[in-house]
């Protein structure tokens, strides 16, 4: 029995995102009283409007990378763990015996919360549920308490959705995302890491005074400021860093130039289609909870990809994130299947540090560094071999995520599960780190509880 509801999960769960998220869309939409024939043509819309996010996300990603190869080998250094990148850690999440009750458990904590008022975040991405999945197989691996590993996937649950609670309000201002947050774990936890970095970069004299954020770069360069011709531009020097010919060289600015462009108009066709959705939540809310007019949206963080702040930062710590791999001190992993996913975790970043591009560098970089180190031991490799996960050839048997598998929040479950006595010790640092952030967070609302118009 346990094996066929197993089975029944991965095969809906196979369908991915752009089917799965229209047909729940469509279903939430008639569940809140919208005409079946508007929230047809609305959950159609959203599909489609993810299909050319992912059209265009994957031309970023085979376009960044051959490139970040390229330069890997030119370093010609050889680390023995294999970054598989993402998709791996999903196929194992969903594979995983825990997977078919934590997915279910995810929906009902989702329905608690939003009733007891615990969260405003409706989250409908359910293929990023493999996210909290992957959060209760590593610690069910490390363990082996299945009990242990249902824990680790609802605290992972309720910790991501007030995140994402928290950042909303920037994330519909500053990234034109209106009634939208974003649930994704992988993204969400750096939102207080860059809230206190930008808020440390901007008491240090100098440091403080830079800025570049796509509105200033395109106001002091005219054309050469565009998103459009910072991808082209960006794109050449990848190139070159790569070593590519001419042909080549031009030919990845053109593509990352096609992504800075398009990529935000694929943005408002999905907004075009879950405004509906959106719009009867809150009117059914309304009715029936007079104060209720919060409710957001929960998304998958690639909607905020479409912000030209974001790519760019993500493409300017490409080579960075390799120089770190290469010079660090007892790190194992050379980045490369994550490496054209690096907009994931610093999309908080930048969105924390209102699009300014420097600052997010400027925190990017010991993340980045904490995610390689992390990503250094086979906490991964532990849960593929329980779970009979065919290897890539030649990867000797070593092989991580560098982003995901070296996620931070995750690993930090793994160790408190286990009672290592630094992860314990590292509690009320952590809690002082989001009340710090929590309390900066504060002073950018007015007494409505209304964002201010703050950069």
């Amino acid at each position: 029995m346990g094996q066929q509801i197993l089975e029944a999960f991965q095969y809906i769960l196979s369908f991915g995102p752009t089917v799965m998220l229209p047909i729940v869309v469509f279903i939430l939409a008639i569940c809140f009283r919208v005409k079946p024939a508007k929230a047809l043509r609305s959950s159609v819309i959203i599909g489609m409007g993810f299909v050319g996010i992912f059209l265009i996300f994957n031309l970023l990603i085979e376009s960044v990378g051959p490139a970040a190869q390229a330069m890997v080998d030119r370093t010609g250094i050889d680390l023995p763990v294999v970054d598989t990148g993402w998709p791996p850690l999903a196929a194992i999440a969903f594979a995983s015996p825990i997977a078919p009750f934590v997915i279910p458990m995810v929906v009902l904590l989702n329905i608690a919360m939003i009733m007891l008022r615990w969260t405003k975040t409706v989250d409908i991405d359910l293929w990023n549920y493999w996210h909290f999945a992957f959060a209760g197989a590593l610690v069910y691996s490390a363990t082996g308490n299945f009990f242990l590993g249902l824990l680790a996937a609802a605290i992972a649950t309720v910790t991501i959705l007030k995140m994402a609670d928290w950042s909303a309000p920037y994330i519909q201002k500053r990234f034109n995302l209106p009634g939208i947050s974003l649930p994704t774990l992988s993204a969400v936890i750096f939102f207080p890491v860059g809230v206190l970095g930008n808020k440390i970069i901007g008491s240090i004299p100098g440091v403080r005074n830079l800025k570049a954020d796509p509105d200033s770069i395109q106001k002091r360069f005219g054309v050469f400021g565009e998103p459009m011709m910072i991808g082209l531009i960006l794109g050449i020097i990848i190139g070159i860093l790569a070593g590519y010919d001419a042909d080549g060289v031009l030919k990845l600015g053109m593509n990352l130039g096609a992504v800075m462009l398009i990529m935000p108009r694929m943005v408002r066709i999905l907004m075009e289609g879950l405004i509906p959705l959106s719009d009867a939540i809150r009117a059914l809310l309304k009715k029936r909870f007079p104060d209720r007019d919060d409710i957001t949206i929960g998304l998958d963080i690639a909607v905020s990809i479409g912000n030209p702040a974001v790519i760019s930062t993500a493409l300017l710590m490409t080579p960075i994130t390799i120089l770190l791999a290469v010079i660090l001190p007892g790190n194992k992993i050379i980045p490369l299947g994550d490496l054209s996913t690096l907009t994931v975790p610093m999309a908080m970043i930048v969105l924390a540090c209102g699009g300014n591009i420097i600052r997010s560098i400027i925190i990017g970089i010991p993340v980045i560094i904490a995610n390689l180190y992390i990503a250094s031991y086979p906490l991964v490799t532990q849960v593929a071999k329980s779970i009979n996960f065919q290897f890539p050839e030649g990867a000797s048997e070593l092989v991580n995520s560098f982003l995901d598998g070296g996620n931070p929040f995750r690993y930090w479950m793994v160790m408190l599960s286990q009672g290592n006595i630094y992860a314990i010790g590292a509690i009320p640092v952590v809690g002082l780190v989001i009340w710090s952030a929590y309390k900066i967070t504060k002073k950018d609302f007015d007494e409505n509880g209304k964002l201010k118009d703050v950069s």
